[in-house]
């Protein structure tokens, strides 16, 4: 890093932005916006109260399974990394491990670069190469967002592993009734399976079902800062919301997956 930017020893440079975030992608191609600054503010309070600590102990768990040598566990890459909570949680549990929180939307970058002393932020689209070297990552997070099998294989170095989470049909059902989210598609693990297949296969899984209790304003918070934003206002989802007695009891229910590069396909 020179000043206020990276460079790369072919004379490529990228500005860091005031935020802390730095974007790698190509010139031409921008990456889609992704979340929105308000998805992001209602994102920032929900994870804050703790509501999905049970989530974040869940995948140190995982990591603490599979975690080898300790160049294995240096580098840490979380594709869709939202405001980086997630992988916060990881590095404090991981010494001396680095991250990069990898995302399209600039206003979660924006938090991310501030969610811990050891990671960056980097702006990308990840369907397009993720900006990251071959073989680089030793771990690679996945939770609630898109999937690039391919590039997550390509990026993970031998020994590596992908820790993905996606919602089961059972995750906040309780609000799909009462505020108007949209419900999981049943084939959700079906698209799971075909975004990461053939480069990475499965090496573990486990369901994970937890109570939260909410207040209305977390309720509402829990709907804005996930894709059923763009499908109903907050406006809706309060009126919804009103007559429900506090505090509204809503289930968590994700699975949790490890994948591993297929070594004929991976290099």
């Amino acid at each position: 890093m020179v000043g206020s930017a990276l460079r790369c020893e072919r004379g490529h440079s990228f500005d860091v932005a005031r935020h802390g975030y730095v974007a790698l992608g190509p010139p031409r191609g921008r990456p889609a916006p992704g979340d929105t600054s308000e998805m992001v503010a209602a994102r920032e309070a929900f994870l804050a109260a703790g509501h999905y600590a049970p989530l974040e102990q869940a995948i140190v768990d995982e990591v603490r399974v599979l975690v080898g040598p300790a160049e294995y566990r240096a580098f840490v890459a979380d594709v869709g990394a939202g405001t980086g909570r997630q992988l916060a949680a990881l590095l404090d549990a991981l010494d001396g491990a680095y991250g990069v929180a990898l995302d399209a939307s600039r206003p979660a970058l924006r938090r991310a670069a501030r969610a811990h002393p050891r990671v960056a932020a980097v702006a990308c689209d990840v369907w397009r190469r993720i900006p990251i070297q071959d073989d680089a990552a030793g771990l690679a997070l996945n939770v609630f967002a898109p999937r690039n099998g391919a590039e997550l294989a390509r990026i993970l170095a031998p020994g590596g592993a992908l820790i993905v989470v996606t919602p089961t049909e059972r995750h906040l059902a309780e609000l799909v009734r009462l505020g108007g989210m949209i419900a999981v598609d049943p084939a959700k693990r079906a698209r799971l399976d075909a975004s990461l297949s053939p480069a990475l296969e499965p090496a573990g899984s486990r369901d994970l079902e937890f109570e939260m209790t909410l207040s209305q304003v977390d309720a509402e918070a829990l709907v804005a800062m996930g894709p059923s934003a763009h499908h109903v206002s907050r406006e809706d989802v309060r009126s919804r919301l009103g007559g429900v007695r506090e505090p509204i009891s809503v289930t968590a229910s994700v699975a949790i997956e490890v994948r591993v590069p297929v070594p004929e396909l991976s290099g």
